[in-house]
């Protein structure tokens, strides 16, 4: 079977953890890592060559090659959420990982880029959209509904009949409720109970909200404290 030729964004320890993964649980092939040119001060990471983002298609063209971008949720996903669509604009498809060790069913409905670790349970009926992280040991529940550019840390528990909305975030040990709608941009602390709705950009730590209607922006730092 001929392999998949694929790129990976970024030279953190997340491009570091899709590069193993790729090699050692899929068919694809990682022949090199892209960044901004401002960023690349080295030649290679994992042993293979890092190329500028802003002119890859003149090397690794779209109709041959495709992309993974493992980004952080820093600014509530945003920062992914704009190479994501960089990458779409410049005509390159994004492919997706699903660990092998992970539980799902046949029907589950996933986009581009996401990236879903080991010993994930997925139930029938659920629909992931695109560029959403996964991290290991989380329960996502029967026909729930996981937007675009949504963070889930770990052993997260999202009840059944959910909505979760974009650019969502949620910290490890947090649990939400049966048939509960989170709202774009909400961020579910670590070990928060949540209950009840959310509305846009509120923060809810334990089982109350924080503060509600809160930018993206100005919860970049309160997102790296919830996970720790």
């Amino acid at each position: 079977m001929k392999k998949e030729k694929i790129i990976i964004f970024g030279n953190s320890q997340l491009a570091s953890l899709a590069h193993f993964y790729f090699n050692h649980d899929t068919c694809h092939d990682v022949v090199a890592f892209t960044l901004d040119k401002e960023w690349i001060t080295e030649d290679t990471f994992e042993g293979k060559p890092i190329v500028p983002f802003e002119t890859i298609e003149t090397t690794f063209p779209p109709s041959e090659y495709k992309l993974f971008a493992p980004m952080s949720f820093k600014k509530m996903s945003d920062n992914r959420k704009e190479k994501f669509y960089e990458g779409k604009r410049k005509g390159y498809t994004f492919v997706s990982y699903v660990s092998s060790k992970a539980t799902t069913w046949p029907d589950l409905d996933i986009g581009e880029n996401c990236f879903i670790f080991e010993d994930n349970t997925i139930q029938p009926y659920v629909k992931i959209g695109d560029n959403c992280i996964l991290w290991s040991g989380n329960h996502i529940g029967h026909h729930s509904t996981i937007g675009d550019h949504v963070f889930i840390t770990s052993h997260v528990v999202i009840s059944g009949c959910c909505n979760i909305k974009n650019n969502s975030f949620f910290g490890v040990n947090s649990t939400v409720r049966d048939e509960t709608i989170v709202e774009e941009y909400s961020l579910i602390g670590m070990g928060c109970i949540l209950t009840k709705d959310t509305s846009p950009g509120d923060i809810w730590f334990g089982a109350k909200p924080f503060k509600k209607e809160m930018k993206s922006q100005n919860i970049d730092s309160i997102s790296h404290k919830t996970n720790g």
